[in-house]
């Protein structure tokens, strides 16, 4: 099979372009006081309408706004103070102890659900009495009494629905209407309604003083649902908050005798001040380059590297794996991970902010609060939401007042099939049971039952609820998924590309060929070797067919191929040096296995995707790829590029002259195959995108599967921007797969970029997808993760549209002509209630798929 490099075409679609403008600054908020999507709605335009703000964004399910600024333009405490004075309490996450201000928040958090539980214990009793009123009718004279009954809905009102109607009427006059303004609409208006019946009987209307009971007993039972289910949605990023720890032990390593296991001070110390074994500082305060020591079962505090002594360590809560890992001096460790078994020291090498679970922390919640593009419909129709609503309630009165009940005269008797109405209630005395509804009481039963139906709710919780599961489920399994729109793209996506070396292989290429070509070059490099004059035994190394087996250096061959051998690889290690590649490792690693002394080498210049240069020993050097060898005007046969098909070679050359070749060979990924049958089960195509050779290219191809047209081979770095553009100019929705600085364009101009974080840090902050673990099976349960989340979204957002979208009508009375259903307002309290509930515990549910490819 020959594998021919795929041509780029010359016309491309515009790649991304490198801002050269500073980057906005972000600020995020703490924001109390949301009670629905019309909240969120509102928060946002009063953002927005700050100056220096140039977009906004607010999480209902996890009360948090992220605004995007002019750099120095906003003073967030300003702005916080203008949200605060608005009706919504909020506080910057500028400055001060992160961690005490985390502490504060779920604290409060706390109080609120525990405020919440107190009011439904309340309600609930309340709802037990009235009940028991029309259960023992006559037999609890007391319990049926009509002024008991005013009683019980008089509390109803002051305690448990007073913060709820407070809040919404204070809501209204600051022209921001909620959820809890609907509640409170509607209960305040049943209540009253009743009062004029029980003041006015001659009406001939009825009391239903256990509506609002009943309703606000309901409401207020699903939003302690509601809480309870968003708290179980946030738990993984909690858990992921909680990793961090408080303090970190301090030692000085410098110590002649440091006991790794003692936790006393040395039998010669006088003072802890003076002379302390270690002390304890708060984990946020250690610095990088200070040594810690740390116990068995204890966190790691900081990221680091081990010093002294030999432990297990769980990294669990960071990749999802549960074998602990073993670290020996030289090893790194994370924050937050446990050390297992063994005390070590080490030296911290990123603190604050800058470590892993830190990192992992900021990336969960700034993922949590971008928005699927799928929402902005939700959100359009959630400002003006509740305005509607109760224009809908006063249209549903007047139509049925003045129209309604003189077109269908039938409706006015007796109680509907779904009419939740307890039957008439007297001063104690048993009435005969009116069997004509007034008119105007039916019109105003049912634009209440269309008030406290809609629910608003739905449609706030319906995206960032699910987001919250989503990227917290991701984020115990060493998943960072950035954002809902990240999500809706994983969605959309048909085609993966990955990187080959290092990605798709393993990264640790290993030297397999030598083929010094020394002939008519006076080059000696201080070498007892005259390499210009190695006409001797090692002539026949020179011609073109003859390759040097790795193995062969051992003593198979002469000595004086062996030295040149070893002298070859001198020359290319001293050039290597100045480069951050894995075959500058490869190259280094096996001159140190043969104990090569490095020559003395400068000017290091690196040409990406091609090759390396220096001066050595006065001369200049270069090493690389055949089109490398072309700038140089250096020439190399076809025969030599020939054999050395399928392994990556680097041509190493002084003059003008071709040194010679060295050839190195890379390892498949364990999963690779795996993860690329896998992805091809899921409908996807997959593309091997790399700057090595075709002939490289076709051997891991060949591995995986992949035909000639799924291979991009001898791709430039700034080509694989173009490479991936051109993909898409052709429809395709691609995601890149990428560890290296070369994958950083081509991660930023894909729809999806996904970084391996054991890769570099620009691949890792380009990627929009972060892999914790070292493991290419996660891409696919990165995307099935992903496509499942989305397809909740997708759920929530139809259930809440076709909750609002039929519930409304019904509680306007679209069924009672025909059928007699009315819903009373307790009914359509409780429907409201659960719509939300069911919202937050069907994003719930995708804890239960098993996303294990």
């Amino acid at each position: 099979m020959q594998f021919v490099p795929k041509a780029i075409p010359e016309i491309q679609p515009e790649i991304i372009p490198v801002k050269e403008s500073p980057p906005p600054e972000l600020v995020t908020f703490d924001v109390s006081g949301m009670k629905c999507a019309g909240c969120a709605k509102a928060v946002e335009r009063q953002l927005m309408q700050h100056s220096g703000v140039i977009s906004a964004c607010v999480n209902l399910a996890v009360e948090v706004a992220t605004v995007e600024c002019q750099p120095g333009a906003v003073d967030a405490e300003a702005l916080a103070k203008k949200l605060t004075d608005n009706g919504f309490p909020s506080q910057s996450r500028l400055g001060g102890n992160q961690r005490e201000a985390e502490a504060a928040i779920i604290e409060r958090r706390r109080q609120e659900i525990r405020q919440q539980i107190n009011q439904l214990s309340i309600a609930l009793i309340l709802i037990i009495l009235s009940g028991l009123g029309h259960v023992l009718g006559t037999k609890a004279p007391i319990l049926s009494n009509i002024w008991f009954h005013w009683g019980l809905a008089t509390l109803a009102l002051l305690l448990p629905g007073g913060p709820i109607i407070v809040d919404g009427c204070r809501s209204l006059w600051r022209n921001a209407p909620n959820m809890n303004t609907l509640v409170a609409l509607g209960a305040v208006t049943a209540y009253t309604a009743s009062n004029a019946a029980l003041l006015f009987p001659r009406m001939g209307w009825e009391c239903f003083f256990d509506e609002p009971v009943m309703l606000l007993g309901f409401i207020l039972l699903g939003k302690t649902l509601e809480q309870q289910a968003r708290r179980r949605a946030a738990s993984a990023l909690q858990a992921l908050i909680a990793l961090q720890p408080a303090t970190a032990r301090l030692v000085d390593f410098k110590l002649p005798i440091l006991d790794l296991g003692s936790q006393e001070l040395p039998v010669n110390s006088t003072s802890q001040l003076h002379n302390p074994q270690y002390i304890e500082i708060p984990a946020d305060r250690v610095r990088v380059g200070e040594w810690l020591q740390v116990l068995p079962g204890e966190k790691i505090p900081v990221d680091g590297e081990v010093c002294e002594g030999k432990t297990t360590v769980d990294e669990s809560m960071l990749t999802g794996e549960s074998m602990p890992v073993f670290k020996q001096p030289g090893d790194t460790v994370a924050a937050g991970t446990i050390n297992k078994s063994g005390a070590v020291v080490m030296r911290a090498t990123r603190t604050g902010q800058e470590t892993t679970v830190a990192q992992m922390v900021a990336l969960v919640q700034a993922a949590q609060t971008r928005k699927a593009p799928i929402q902005n419909l939700a959100d359009t129709v959630a400002g003006y939401f509740v305005y509607g609503v109760m224009a809908i309630s006063a249209l549903t009165f007047l139509f049925w007042y003045f129209a309604g009940t003189h077109i269908w005269p039938s409706v006015l008797l007796g109680q509907g099939a779904m009419n939740m109405e307890h039957g008439a209630i007297n001063l104690g005395n048993q009435l005969p049971m009116i069997h004509y509804q007034s008119s105007l009481l039916l019109s105003l039963k049912l634009a209440i039952a269309v008030l406290v139906i809609a629910c608003p709710c739905a449609l706030g919780l319906a995206t960032p609820t699910a987001i919250l599961v989503g990227s917290g489920i991701g984020a115990e399994r060493g998943l960072l998924i950035r954002g809902g729109d990240v999500l809706e793209r994983v969605h959309q996506l048909d085609t993966v590309v990955f990187d080959k070396t290092g990605t798709l292989t393993t990264g640790n290429l290993t030297l397999t060929d030598y083929l010094p070509i020394f002939v008519n070059s006076d080059l000696d490099f201080n070498s007892d070797i005259n390499v210009g004059n190695s006409q001797d035994a090692c002539s026949t190394i020179s011609t073109i067919s003859t390759i040097s087996a790795i193995d062969d250096v051992s003593g198979n061959r002469q000595d004086a191929c062996s030295t040149i051998d070893s002298k070859l690889l001198q020359i290319v290690a001293a050039v290597e040096r100045g480069a951050c590649h894995p075959i500058a490792a490869a190259i280094l690693l096996e001159s140190q296995k043969q104990a090569l002394p490095l020559l003395p080498a400068e000017d290091f210049y690196t040409e990406p995707g091609f090759g390396v240069s220096a001066l050595v020993d006065g001369r200049r050097v270069f090493a690389g790829n055949a089109a490398w060898m072309s700038e140089q005007g250096v020439v190399v046969a076809t025969q030599l590029s020939e054999s050395l098909q399928g392994k990556t070679a680097v041509y190493v050359a002084s003059g003008g002259v071709l040194l010679g070749v060295i050839g190195l060979k890379d390892t498949l990924r364990l999963d690779a195959k795996a993860t690329v049958d896998r992805l091809r089960e899921m409908g996807l195509r997959v593309i091997m995108l790399t700057g090595d050779t075709a002939s490289a290219a076709a051997v891991v191809a060949q591995q995986l599967g992949l035909t000639a047209a799924d291979v991009l081979a001898e791709v430039r770095p700034d080509g694989k921007a173009r490479a991936i553009a051109s993909l898409q100019a052709q429809g395709c929705k691609v995601a890149v797969v990428g560890d290296g600085i070369n994958d950083a364009p081509a991660l930023a101009q894909a729809d999806v970029g996904i970084g391996l974080h054991c890769g570099t840090d620009v691949a890792v902050e380009t990627a929009q997808i972060v892999l914790m673990r070292n493991a290419l099976m996660d891409v696919v349960e990165s995307i099935d993760l992903g496509r499942a989340t989305f397809n909740k979204i997708r759920q929530n957002l139809f259930w809440a549209f076709a909750y609002n979208t039929l519930g409304i009508p019904v509680a306007a009375g679209l069924l009672l002509p025909a059928t007699g259903i009315l819903l009373s307002p307790a009914a359509a309290g409780a429907f409201m209630a659960f719509s939300s509930v069911s919202v937050v515990t069907n994003s719930l549910l995708l804890r239960r798929r098993n996303f294990r490819a």
